[in-house]
């Protein structure tokens, strides 16, 4: 049975079929040969179960402030901004790509905006100014999985949500390994570009500290934003949907601070907002429907029942349980393989002792991963898309050393987890 849906599973991925609509194909397939039951007429309620909890009206809020962040112009005053802080370093622009990557992931919530964001504007620099496209290509993608890393976070809600989990513990929990990350990729960075100085472009420009301090004014709004959503939540005033409530508000006052808004930037902000949760909710609901036939047909228990039957210790089966995330990040969009695989892998991993919140971050690091590795790696996608020149091999051979630092980093979480549990614990 495994093997006949991972092939069907390949096949229609391999048609272009939108992910959405293969788990709805897979959970009818499942449902008619595997099944002595009609499960299909279980479908409504499946359906209205899977979108109608309250904790995902936070998700279309959160793609609408990093939608009216772009569109508003607040993103290229934080880049400029981060460029005279940061180009200083070996490697230029690459670290003002990391560092508004950083900045944005704590506002949008979303990785593949988070990388739009910064490659919209980054690259035409890069381009004119001479970086090698591979490792400046590659820093954009690999920032932009900050975005489900650092609160807010939409998979962090998906995650909470599908677990049963506090949301406000994996915003805490995400927001130093997020951190560790970025200053990784930084290192990295800059390693390379010392060793081959001819990665890092043009020599670095100085900057006075007075042009320094005067750009500050646009890293203002990005610190108001974050402060006010992730303040608002663990203050107690608001919950993670009415804090992203009052993140677009403060958004939308930014923008017109700055002139950003008008009729078209609202337009252009609401039906990219509505684009992109129309592919969120198809996929989290194909995925519910999915999760209930293979639950109905026995393979969730199968599923289970050969991971805790190895007979492996604790962290030789956490080690396969991250290896296979590894390989199906290969093949499958990252949100579908969290929803698919949440509702059977979780029960295991607290089953062995592990801390729900600590496997939680865990999770989206290898999610991450999953976001800049071929063949279907979102981000690779999206950075490559922004590009006007060069192929999709120099963005996918760019994301290597960020890979690297985050194996690193997975081998940190669960060396130390405390790097992930000290800031819900003690706060």
């Amino acid at each position: 049975m495994i093997p006949a849906l991972a092939l069907f599973l390949l096949g229609l991925l391999a048609l272009s079929i939108p992910v959405g609509i293969v788990l709805f194909l897979l959970g009818f397939g499942i449902s008619h040969f595997y099944s002595p039951f009609p499960l299909m007429r279980a479908l409504g309620q499946v359906v209205w179960s899977a979108s109608d909890s309250p904790t995902l009206v936070a998700i279309p809020l959160f793609v609408l402030l990093g939608e009216i962040l772009v569109r508003g112009g607040i993103a290229a005053l934080t880049y400029g901004a981060l460029d005279k802080w940061l180009s200083w370093l070996p490697g230029g622009l690459i670290h003002a790509n990391i560092g508004t990557a950083t900045l944005f992931s704590a506002t949008s919530g979303s990785s593949v905006a988070t990388a739009a964001t910064v490659a919209s504007v980054a690259l035409p620099q890069a381009e004119r100014l001479g970086y090698d496209p591979k490792v400046f290509s590659g820093a954009i993608a690999a920032g932009g999985t900050l975005g489900i890393m650092i609160p807010p976070s939409i998979n962090l809600i998906v995650y909470g949500f599908l677990s049963q989990t506090s949301i406000p513990s994996l915003f805490l929990a995400g927001l130093l390994p997020g951190l560790i990350m970025a200053i990784g990729f930084m290192l990295i960075a800059a390693l390379l570009c010392i060793i081959w100085p001819n990665l890092g472009g043009p020599p670095a420009r100085t900057c006075t500290w007075p042009e320094r301090f005067s750009s500050l004014k646009h890293l203002l709004p990005v610190f108001v934003l974050f402060m006010s959503i992730v303040g608002s939540i663990y203050a107690g005033w608001a919950t993670p949907t009415e804090a992203a409530a009052v993140g677009v508000a403060i958004a939308m006052l930014i923008a017109a601070f700055y002139g950003g808004v008008s009729l078209e930037m609202m337009r252009n902000s609401l039906v990219g907002t509505v684009r992109i949760t129309s592919m969120i909710m198809l996929v989290i609901m194909g995925a519910s429907f999915l999760n209930f036939t293979l639950t109905s047909a026995g393979l969730g228990a199968t599923l289970t029942q050969a991971l805790t039957g190895l007979h492996l210790g604790q962290y030789e089966t956490l080690l396969v349980i991250i290896l296979m995330y590894i390989v199906l990040g290969f093949f499958i969009e990252t949100l579908s393989l969290m929803v698919a695989t949440i509702p059977i892998v979780v029960p295991v991993v607290v089953q062995l002792g592990f801390n729900k919140v600590w496997f939680g971050i865990l999770l989206i690091l290898l999610i991450e991963m999953a976001l800049i590795t071929p063949p279907v790696g979102l981000n690779l996608y999206v950075v490559q898309a922004a590009r006007r020149a060069g192929g999709m091999s120099d963005v996918m051979l760019g994301t290597l050393p960020f890979v690297f630092v985050m194996l690193i980093m997975v081998s940190v979480l669960v060396l130390f987890p405390a790097v992930a549990t000290y800031l819900p614990t003690h706060f």
